[in-house]
């Protein structure tokens, strides 16, 4: 009896289990081939798996894919995922995307939303950077960026990969709870304007066991972020972890919870930094930024907070940054600088920085131009264990 009532069972069983098992949408079902095309394909898949009120995947297999640009949008009814497990490709040329607006794949307004698969995400970005006058040019045109988060929420992006974005690799708008992890960034050090992930106007936000080589900030943080964890995260080459560029914009929201811990910093420009224009209308607060166990390996500047931020001179130095930076904790940093001075603390004159903690410090300078020194203007540190070199040890230069 019980034997025959197992029999019966099972397929009931297999049943229930198969219909928790996520729905695979294969672009290849969508007409998607390699060495095509397969914004119809990927778009035709999503609308499906979108609309699915169970778990589904969208499958990328193994091979390379041509795309030329893609727009996916929500919300979806059911938890969605988007495995790529192949090599997808941006047109070379970014005047072939049909939409001129600079994303190249962009996800809106999904609500648990899984990206994975091992795969490669090429922007094919190295004739636009020879193309790049930003520098000299105010008005340079928007380059498009490999991929475009906003709005996204409870939500894990891993195991991929963004090669070579014309701009920006990753940009996160509007969104909360968002983890990303052992995500890989790759592009050359002298790659213009590629900033690995710059994240703004988001909360809850995750970046963990990750590799960012590219020629920008390897993460950059925009106005409006609250509670931004970076963790085990090895940046380099790159310009570093910074807050900001901030301050142009006059309602720009305030910036707090920053907290970057177990980082590697190598042959960067900098390593952890903070920078507001100066001369700029904005007057939000940026307060508690918390650096910890972090690694210098021939790093330019290792420490910075400029508050004079002005690249290529597209500024006036007249008037201080009415940006007010408070309550940060730097601690147990070690390793090497590339230049002389390890640290440089250039706060504001009109609101200078305050409750700036320094700990364990331990840096020793690479190179033979001198000995190893600190700048320091506006701050007034308070110290907590041994710092080497000293931090802002002439008293003339702190007020």
């Amino acid at each position: 009896m019980a034997l025959k009532f197992t029999l019966l069972f099972l397929p009931l069983l297999a049943h229930i289990v198969n219909s928790q098992q996520p729905a695979t949408f294969d672009i290849g079902k969508y007409g998607g081939k390699p060495h095509a095309n397969i914004a119809e394909a990927l778009s035709s898949a999503w609308k499906e798996a979108c609309a699915a009120t169970t778990p589904s995947t969208i499958l990328v297999p193994k091979d390379i894919y041509l795309l030329n640009q893609v727009k996916l949008v929500g919300p979806c009814k059911a938890p969605i995922e988007l495995q790529v497990q192949g090599t997808i490709r941006a047109p070379s040329d970014y005047t072939q995307l049909p939409d001129k607006k600079a994303e190249w794949i962009t996800i809106n307004y999904v609500d648990h939303l899984t990206i994975s698969g091992g795969g490669v995400f090429d922007g094919q970005g190295k004739e636009a950077w020879l193309k790049n006058d930003c520098g000299k040019n105010p008005k340079c045109v928007k380059l498009p960026l490999n991929l475009s988060f906003n709005f996204i929420t409870n939500s894990t992006i891993h195991d991929v990969t963004t090669q070579d974005s014309k701009n920006f690799h990753v940009n996160v708008i509007g969104c909360k709870n968002v983890t990303f992890q052992h995500f890989t960034v790759s592009a050359p050090g002298d790659s213009i304007n590629t900033d690995g992930l710059h994240i703004a106007k988001s909360e809850g936000i995750y970046v963990l066991d990750s590799i960012i080589k590219t020629g920008d900030d390897c993460i950059s943080v925009g106005d409006g972020m609250k509670e931004l964890h970076i963790q085990n995260v090895t940046c380099g080459p790159g310009h570093g972890i910074s807050v900001g560029s901030l301050g142009k914009g006059a309602t720009e929201e305030d910036v707090t919870g920053i907290y970057v811990k177990n980082c590697t910093f190598i042959g960067t420009q900098n390593g952890i930094r903070v920078k507001t224009w100066p001369s700029a209308p904005a007057k939000l607060k940026i307060t508690g930024l918390h650096y910890e166990d972090i690694i210098m390996d021939n790093v330019q500047n290792p420490i910075v907070i400029d508050q004079e931020y002005c690249p290529w001179n597209q500024c006036k130095l007249d008037s201080p940054s009415l940006i007010k930076i408070s309550e940060i904790t730097i601690n147990n940093i070690k390793g090497t600088s590339a230049s002389p001075v390890a640290v440089s603390f250039d706060c504001s004159k009109t609101v200078p920085c305050e409750n700036v903690e320094i700990g364990d410090i331990n840096l020793s300078y690479s190179g033979n131009q001198g000995p190893i020194t600190t700048k320091c203007s506006n701050i007034k540190p308070i110290f907590v264990g041994k710092q080497i070199p000293p931090i802002c040890a002439n008293a003339a230069q702190s007020s």
